[in-house]
């Protein structure tokens, strides 16, 4: 892995773009405070280089090439190693205006600093030990998180959950390997024989865990990417409405005119707890109208792709569903997905007999997206059928984007051929492979068998000052 730049002295705006109370240009580096006491002054006149660390001082950023004042600020300062790049810090926090944040990085860039690259700070952090690869993962998971449970997952991935999983099994796979290598290079030496029965124990051992660990990992991506939810169904049978409704705002137009939404509309969105991403789609009819037969085709293209798909009934239409709309035939396609039928506008009708066109299995669910009812309802119901019992948040370690799925697949693949090589009576050396191999599959989760090139690129998809 390429090592870290020591010499290099990073400074970005650490706060998003635009106006707010406060803004922080943050510096990180070995040349940290001397740039920063290079463009801060205090009343005492008194120096960072002097100060103890952690603690926050007031002031004013000066330009020393005009000595002109840009903003009274708060300066923290933070020594190494206990800062969050593990290099010592400064953190400039000034008046929340782009300008005068721009001003001031421009200023400590002229003092010397670098302009930090995306995700620099947080690269910085990896490398110098402070956190691994997962952990690094999830501070973005946190930033962008839009749901309850997506935020707690988070913490608990930032805490070292998946970190100190994956090191204790790769702790398990090492003293395997090394042990065999001991066997296969020094048999004359008094070294503890490794058995094929200890050594089928203790694979199946480590294959049980990380199984169990694939098996929550589609869950845990839907925690931080949201249930793909579509919403399909007949013109004006309430689409944009129900939409609205879970956002708790107008998102999508709703007019009594049929075939308004011609396009596809996507929010992120948390029902009760439940993270969706939430897919309102022109209503699925026969139509000559151009831009419609569109917006119907990108409707049916969505819902193939879809995790889950809410079919919407209209109560107050059930026995006039032909030829609108084919019952049989979108029964049909459901067959294939998850699927939940609403049938909204309960408050127009006091019936509640379930339509007899569908599957006594169907899960249906009776609501109004005018009124509200049947949402918590529903919002229940996603969280059984993709949340239930499988994923606790908060209690356990899991893998929440593909590409540590994938690096587990592989590993889980490696795993399994090394204990059929076992059963089979395979020399040591061929099971050492699979294990070494299943080793840098599981290390890549915590970044530690990475090369450097696939790091960069991860970090380069953080934000800027972070």
């Amino acid at each position: 892995m390429e090592l870290l730049d020591q010499e290099r002295t990073i400074a970005a705006i650490a706060t998003a773009p635009g106006t707010g109370g406060i803004g922080i240009v943050r510096i990180s580096g070995p040349k940290a405070v001397g740039i920063a006491d290079a463009v801060f002054r205090t009343p005492s006149g008194k120096k960072l280089a002097d100060a103890h660390t952690h603690t926050i001082h007031y002031g004013h950023v000066v330009d020393p090439a005009v000595q002109e004042t840009i903003d009274q600020v708060l300066v923290m300062l933070m020594r190494a190693p206990h800062t969050y790049t593990g290099i010592d810090t400064v953190e400039i926090q000034c008046h929340g205006g782009p300008f005068v944040e721009q001003r001031i990085l421009e200023t400590v860039v002229s003092a010397g600093a670098s302009p930090a690259d995306r995700g620099e700070f947080s690269k910085q952090a990896f490398l110098n030990g402070k956190m691994d690869l997962s952990q690094a993962e999830a501070v973005m998971d946190l930033i962008t998180s839009s749901s309850e449970m997506s935020r707690r997952a988070s913490i608990e991935q930032l805490a070292g959950n998946l970190a100190k999983e994956i090191e204790y099994q790769c702790s398990l796979l090492l003293d395997l390997t090394t042990l065999i290598e001991a066997n296969i290079d020094y048999p004359e030496y008094d070294i503890e024989e490794v058995t094929y029965d200890r050594l089928l124990d203790d694979i199946s051992s480590v294959l049980v865990r990380l199984e169990d660990l694939y098996r929550t990992s589609d869950s845990g991506i839907r925690i931080h990417q949201g249930v793909r939810t579509v919403i399909l169904g007949r013109p004006n049978v309430g689409k944009s409405s129900l939409m609205n409704r879970i956002l708790g705002r107008e998102r999508a137009i709703v007019t009594e005119i049929a075939g308004t939404t011609r396009d596809v509309i996507e929010e992120n969105v948390d029902l009760d707890g439940v993270p969706l991403r939430l897919i309102d789609t022109a209503g699925i009819r026969q139509t000559a109208d151009t831009v419609e037969k569109i917006g119907v085709d990108l409707a049916r293209k969505a819902a193939e792709s879809a995790d889950l798909v809410l079919w919407l009934l209209d109560a107050s239409a059930l026995d006039d569903m032909e030829p609108v709309e084919d019952p049989s035939e979108m029964l049909d396609f459901l067959k294939e997905k998850q699927y939940i039928i609403l049938i909204n506008k309960n408050d127009l009708t006091e019936d509640r007999t379930r339509p007899p066109f569908l599957p006594e299995d169907a899960p249906v669910i009776w609501v109004s997206a005018r009124t509200g009812d049947g949402i918590r309802a529903l919002s229940e119901k996603i969280r059984a059928m993709f949340f239930s019992g499988a994923v606790q948040a908060d209690s356990q370690p899991l893998i929440t984007n593909v590409r540590q799925k994938d690096a587990l697949r592989r590993a889980l693949e490696a795993l399994t051929s090394a204990k059929e090589a076992v059963t089979e009576g395979m020399p040591e050396d061929i099971i050492m492979i699979d294990l070494t191999n299943a080793y840098d599959a599981l290390g890549e989760i915590s970044g530690k068998t990475l090369k450097s090139d696939v790091i960069d690129e991860i970090f380069k998809r953080f934000c800027l000052g972070k």
